[in-house]
């Protein structure tokens, strides 16, 4: 019988953060680096679907993730070449978050991660 050190915890947390914590995962399993205003504006925007580029931009300048629309609109860019935003319509003007990230964001949501991390020969 394998033996197997286990974690078991249970925390309770806003909303806000278990939105950013799924996003965190997904981009850690699949490899993608994104800074903490890229985890907040891609927690903001998990609670839209398609809202026009230049209304989300005008919303995380005046929440303060940026200050400017064009730094926001740039971050977008960036999120959008790996992944992890879709852009729709002409011009590609409405965004959301990619489905296939799987964010959960109605309440409540209860994550169940089982991660089984083991040593191989090969990587």
């Amino acid at each position: 019988m394998a033996v197997v050190n286990k974690v078991d915890q249970k925390i309770k947390t806003d909303l806000g953060r278990t939105i950013e914590y799924q996003i965190i995962t997904y981009c850690f399993f699949n490899d993608i680096q994104i800074s903490t205003a890229d985890l907040k504006t891609l927690a903001e925007l998990a609670h839209y679907t398609d809202i026009p580029m230049t209304e989300f931009c005008e919303l995380v300048t005046t929440i303060g993730i940026f200050k400017s629309a064009q730094s926001a609109r740039n971050a977008i860019t960036k999120a959008a070449k790996k992944g992890l935003i879709l852009k729709d319509g002409k011009n590609r003007k409405a965004i959301r978050l990619n489905e296939k990230m799987n964010v959960q964001t109605t309440s409540p949501v209860l994550l169940d991660y089982k991660i089984l991390g083991i040593e191989t020969e090969e990587l």
